[in-house]
């Protein structure tokens, strides 16, 4: 994707950085998308050769945009795992090895000669909800993000919140069973993630068919498909009882967790989106999920935030990041911080 511009307004690159890709957009100052390329993640080889690729592909979508460097007036970086995001410094980015620790704003900064800023994946995500997707019309917003584990973004009358370490908004790792939950190797036992994940519905299936559920599940998986969530979501929609209960309970423990967030944060806006809303609103399945989690939230909160507050699937999908990595540098630039 890719053209001409005429306009004499501002230009940003934002860079969304995955696991398996790197995505990345040339945008303007309304959050029109100028150019998007996605290239291969850079997580093999050393942390040369995978700065290196993350340049070219900055390189190349701006080549793409046929605006020039000229007229690229900063860029923005989302990446995954933790960080602080005031020194710009990636701790621990999963699965990138050979990238802890490193000063990965100045690199960009240094390499380019633009102004840079760094936001945790999630955060970016949110924030492009929010500037330019779903989320456009609210002052406050929860964004969740549904793939093999679960993120999160808080943004509030256009903050994005990151909190004193920046590591708020992380969720996903609410603790919604104390005693007893799911383990988890990094000791947040029974978080949310670990219910409402891909890993936990993938889990929580082998334990229902080990325990003997039925389920066309084991016909397909003798036939040697995968089993993944794609896989239980098919088997959901041909009517398959323990497939729909397993994504429906996903949902009930996705409303517990948003229940969480509207008695701590009160949004107006809760956002699901991510690799894993089976379909969204374009399949049943998808609607059905989406009516769990509100069901679930009207039986357990107060009754204003039950009725007002809105809770719908993200729009921008895989865009996101990129979007609102480039907004972010926009509204960094507008502070003059």
């Amino acid at each position: 994707m890719g053209g001409d511009v005429t306009s004499d307004g501002q230009f940003f690159v934002g860079v969304d950085i995955g696991g398996t890709s790197i995505k990345t957009g040339v945008v303007s100052a309304e959050g029109e998308t100028i150019s998007k390329l996605t290239a291969p993640s850079i997580k093999a080889g050393t942390r040369d050769a995978g700065l290196a690729s993350l340049y070219r592909t900055i390189e190349s979508v701006v080549e793409l945009s046929g605006i020039g460097w000229a007229r690229i007036d900063g860029i923005g970086v989302a990446a995954p795992g933790t960080m602080d995001i005031d020194s710009g410094v990636v701790f621990h980015p999963f699965n990138m090895p050979g990238w802890e620790n490193l000063p990965l704003r100045d690199l960009v900064a240094k390499q380019f000669d633009k102004p840079t800023i760094l936001h945790n994946d999630a955060n970016a995500a949110a924030y492009g909800e929010y500037w330019k997707g779903a989320a456009k019309d609210s002052k406050s917003l929860m964004f969740w993000t549904l793939g093999t584990g679960i993120g999160g973004g808080i943004v509030i009358n256009g903050e994005i919140v990151t909190g004193a370490h920046s590591h708020a908004g992380e969720c996903g790792h609410i603790i919604i069973q104390a005693e007893g939950g799911p383990y988890s190797e990094h000791g947040i036992h029974g978080s949310l993630e670990l219910y409402a994940g891909a890993k936990a519905l993938i889990r929580r299936c082998k334990s229902a068919l080990a325990a003997g559920a039925r389920s066309m599940i084991p016909v397909q998986l003798a036939q040697g498909h995968e089993l993944t969530p794609l896989l239980i979501s098919a088997c959901a929609s041909d009517g398959d009882e323990l497939a729909n209960r397993l994504i429906m309970e996903t949902g009930r423990y996705l409303g517990i967790g948003t229940v969480n967030i509207i008695h701590t944060i009160n949004p107006d806006t809760i956002l699901i989106g991510g690799a894993m809303t089976f379909g969204q609103k374009k399949t049943e399945l998808g609607r059905r999920f989406l009516e769990h989690v509100r069901e679930e939230v009207r039986k357990h909160t107060f009754p204003i935030p039950a009725e007002r507050t809105r809770i719908d699937y993200a729009v921008l999908g895989k865009d996101a990041g990129f979007i609102g990595a480039a907004g972010c540098v926009l509204a960094h630039l507008q502070k003059g911080t």
